[in-house]
């Protein structure tokens, strides 16, 4: 041995990497999860995944599964911009929000593509901070038809599968997809072994078609996802998304479906506390709130409260401001006699009318976070039944600007005020207070509206059990305004007869009552502010559901509907 060889340093073995888990084992070593948070277009980021955590136990927040936001995957690889206002992983070299290990996972991070090395390209940023990368193949709007990707490119199986395939192939961690139905079983099983074979670990399935959304969204059909689950090797693990309102219906899922996991989106996006089992009676606070019949919910004031306390916490780097007790009657109701905090407001209102004040984010180095820009949609959601009794708050809300928390905080205050006073009512007057209201909502208008070519249906002969009815989901639903709770669309033949969508002409005359899949079919929305359905991501969605709360002054609704032009809907 030469004395070079003697000094030379002992070769190091190399580590071996640990083997990349696939399909079922991949799942199980994320813990099995059974409620999943859904990827919403600008909806799911950070303080959002946190907030639906924040409702389960401790022990337990590691248990729900949740999604990023779909992003694109050629803009998050030329544009740095792009990737910092989007997804916020590190600061300076520890880990921050997005996929942070201690509070942020299981996270799995979508991306929207059409080209391979793009997508790979993508997905190879975000592979440090994230447990799986997902594609997107179901989001059916018309900017995902301009720029060929989500449902639109479920024509070009082959891309689909090269797409899957170049991820699986070249990611260290595992790749997902999430798709829509199509128009038979028989296809729609062929599209999901195409998805798996190319090398996709978990499938998740929208049971809806591509041309479901907006009016004509209709219900989503787990008996395809039966047939999926009867039909594909054991071994596949399948999410089930669609017809999510209540944290019953994940049960309902599971068990209709044969699914491993539940996604919802806009039954999350209604109430974040959709995925936590509702606390009984003697260990509710005063957070969930009941009334005498038994029914109750997460009251949005405590809601509101939540998410705001997160965005100081996380987005702000602040502690929390100190806040009262959350009402409940029997407390001091001193403070609802004072003058409601909107010194900015005050301070322009009460000055001479100089130039135009501004007023925009009072935390100027975070100002295009994701967090801050999600604000003002995910209230015009939570507070989409409060508003239509408390038009000041919407007014309010769509004067809000991106950051400015302490506006938030304003509103926040006018919104305790009016469930205090609310509260106060309903236990005065022993819960009639509230009757006309729950009276009012909980009927259905439109669904007894008389459609071209058929008889007129007497509501009080009414079939409860009709699924072209959704007279029976809101009585179900329906609770009082300072509760969260979901959307419930008309069905297609209520949108129909309501005259919300009109049959394409050579339609008109051969109205055959077969009833959801005929109107989804050949239904066409109206158009609605001049804008069309469609023209945007989750616009279509955004602007069916918001319009019928947005009345009144028509600058505070244009106001209101101009801030919900990036609404998300399922995708």
């Amino acid at each position: 041995m030469t004395a070079s060889q003697e000094n030379a340093p002992a070769s190091i073995p190399a580590v071996a990497k640990p083997p990349k888990l696939h399909g079922r084992a991949f799942y199980e070593s994320i813990g099995c999860p059974k409620s999943i948070v859904a990827p919403m277009v600008d909806q799911s980021e950070f303080i959002w995944r946190m907030l639906s955590r924040s409702f389960l136990p401790e022990e337990q927040r590691s248990s729900l599964l949740a999604y990023t936001p779909m992003f694109h995957a050629r803009l998050f690889v030329e544009s740095q911009k792009y990737r910092e206002t989007h997804f916020q992983a590190m600061r300076g070299d520890k880990p921050w929000l997005d996929g942070n290990p201690a509070i942020d996972r299981p996270l799995f991070v979508q991306f929207c593509a059409n080209d391979p090395a793009h997508l790979l390209s993508a997905a190879k940023l975000v592979e440090p901070y994230c447990d799986a990368v997902d594609l997107n193949l179901g989001c059916p709007q018309g900017i995902a038809k301009k720029g060929h990707y989500g449902s639109f490119l479920q024509e070009d199986q082959e891309l689909i599968h090269n797409l899957i395939k170049t991820l699986h192939e070249g990611l260290s961690i595992p790749v997902t997809a999430k798709i829509r139905i199509l128009e038979t079983r028989e296809k729609t099983l062929a599209y999901a072994k195409n998805v798996l074979s190319a090398g996709a670990s978990i499938l998740t399935v929208h049971g809806r078609r591509r041309e479901q959304k907006g009016h004509i969204t209709g219900l989503a059909d787990w008996d395809v996802i039966r047939y999926l689950r009867e039909n594909l090797p054991a071994e596949t693990v399948l999410f089930a998304n669609g017809n999510i309102l209540q944290h019953g219906d994940i049960e309902k899922c599971l068990a209709a479906t044969g699914a491993d996991g539940i996604m919802s989106a806009e039954g999350n996006l209604s109430n974040p506390g959709i995925f936590a089992i509702p606390p009984a009676p003697e260990e509710a606070g005063p957070e969930f709130w009941r009334g005498k019949d038994g029914k109750g919910g997460w009251r949005v004031d405590a809601v509101f409260r939540r998410y705001l306390d997160l965005i100081h916490q996380y987005v702000k780097d602040a502690k929390p401001p100190q806040r009262r007790p959350l009402f409940v009657p029997g407390h001091d109701t001193a403070w609802l006699d004072g003058p409601l905090p909107f010194p900015e407001q005050q301070k322009r209102e009460e000055g001479p009318k100089k130039k135009k004040v501004k007023v925009g984010s009072d935390d100027r180095t975070n100002a295009q976070s994701p967090n801050y820009v999600a604000m003002q949609p995910h209230l015009f959601h939570l507070l989409r039944h409060f508003v239509t009794v408390h038009t000041d708050v919407r007014d309010a809300l769509a004067k809000s600007r991106l950051g400015d928390i302490s506006l938030y905080e304003n509103i926040l205050e006018m919104v305790e005020r009016k469930v205090a006073k609310g509260l106060i009512d309903y236990e005065a007057t022993q819960g009639e207070s509230i009757a006309p209201y729950l009276e009012a909502t909980a009927h259905v208008k439109h669904s007894n509206a008389k459609v071209e070519g058929e008889e007129k249906p007497n509501p009080m002969e009414e079939d409860i059990e009709d699924k072209e009815s959704s007279v029976r989901t809101v009585r179900e639903c329906k609770r009082p305004w300072w509760v969260v709770q979901p959307i419930v669309r008309p069905l297609p033949k209520e949108a129909l007869a309501k005259g919300a969508i009109m049959l394409k002409k050579q339609k008109q005359d051969k109205t055959n009552g077969n009833g959801n899949n005929a109107t989804n079919r050949h239904a066409q929305p109206r158009q609605q502010n001049g804008q069309e359905n469609g023209n945007g991501a989750g616009k279509a969605n955004g602007t069916s559901t918001v319009t019928e709360s947005i009345t009144g002054d028509p600058q505070s609704a244009k106001a209101a509907l101009g801030s919900l032009k990036r609404k998300t809907s399922e995708i």
